[in-house]
């Protein structure tokens, strides 16, 4: 009876198209398409932002780390899907005002998590593949990863791939990328800003896990806090982001864990959190 128990659960879990799994303090969520390249479908787009939605609301969640299973991280937009809808009375037009706001407000959702988010990038993460690895604050790529936005090959350049893209690499390699939408590999990646560090293939995972781990010991409160702060600075001027985040550093100053943090600091030992 367990053995069938066991079977049955395996077989739900594959039929998933999100898969997540807790590991103490860090939620990882494995997209779960692979026949179709994981590529983000309606479906697919609407599970992220739900799972997002509840880790956001999750105490017991420190980090987030990304992951993929099959043959590619992510192929980006579901062009069959897309495609098939230019037989609507407007062309489309809706569905893909729809599909295009839908995976922004995803994209927008993981920069707005209280919790870092890591993606663990094993396979070839192209269009808004891509773009979901740039909007993760951290990415973690395999030797075997590739990275493009390669839509100005089929006549559809990456708009909106655009924006996560060149808010992580300088100017002229996003243009690079997208004008000519040539694969890149993972120690270009490296190079240019997009991903974090490379790592041996099939050891992606456990590199995100163990930054996860580094980040899910410290104060949740104080990370929360830093990440939005980071994300709202760097879109001020100068003068603008130094007043804001001197605010942000006399109220940070003030919370519990930072009186506790600098005192554990003189005294030299181990501080003890409360998230608060």
């Amino acid at each position: 009876m367990n053995a069938q128990v066991a079977t049955a659960a395996t077989a739900a879990a594959s039929s998933l198209i999100l898969l997540r799994e807790n590991q103490g303090g860090i939620a990882v969520l494995t997209l779960n398409r692979p026949a179709a390249r994981n590529s983000l479908s309606e479906a697919m787009l609407e599970g992220l932002s739900e799972a997002l939605t509840a880790i956001a609301h999750d105490r017991s969640v420190r980090a987030v780390v990304l992951a993929a299973n099959g043959p590619a991280f992510s192929a980006g937009h579901d062009l069959k899907e897309l495609n098939a809808r230019r037989q609507d009375e407007d062309r489309g037009r809706g569905y893909f005002k729809h599909i295009m706001g839908l995976c922004s407000a995803v994209m927008q959702q993981i920069v707005m998590l209280p919790q870092p988010v890591i993606a663990a990038v094993h396979a070839t993460a192209t269009a808004a593949g891509c773009q979901l690895v740039a909007s993760c604050d951290l990415a973690v790529a395999s030797q075997a990863a590739k990275f493009a936005t390669p839509g100005v090959n089929i006549g559809l350049f990456c708009s909106t791939p655009m924006v996560a893209l060149s808010r992580n690499v300088t100017r002229k390699h996003a243009m690079e990328m997208l004008l000519t939408g040539e694969l890149i590999s993972a120690e270009d990646a490296a190079r240019i800003g997009l991903v974090n560090r490379v790592v041996t293939a099939g050891h992606e995972r456990a590199e995100a896990l163990r930054l996860a781990e580094k980040i899910a010991a410290k104060s949740t409160f104080t990370v929360k806090i830093g990440k939005e702060a980071f994300y709202r600075q760097v879109e001020m001027p100068l003068a603008d982001a130094y007043k804001y985040a001197s605010e942000v550093m006399v109220e940070n100053m003030l919370a519990r864990d930072a009186e506790e943090g600098i005192s554990a600091f003189i005294e030299k030992r181990d501080p003890k959190w409360q998230d608060r």
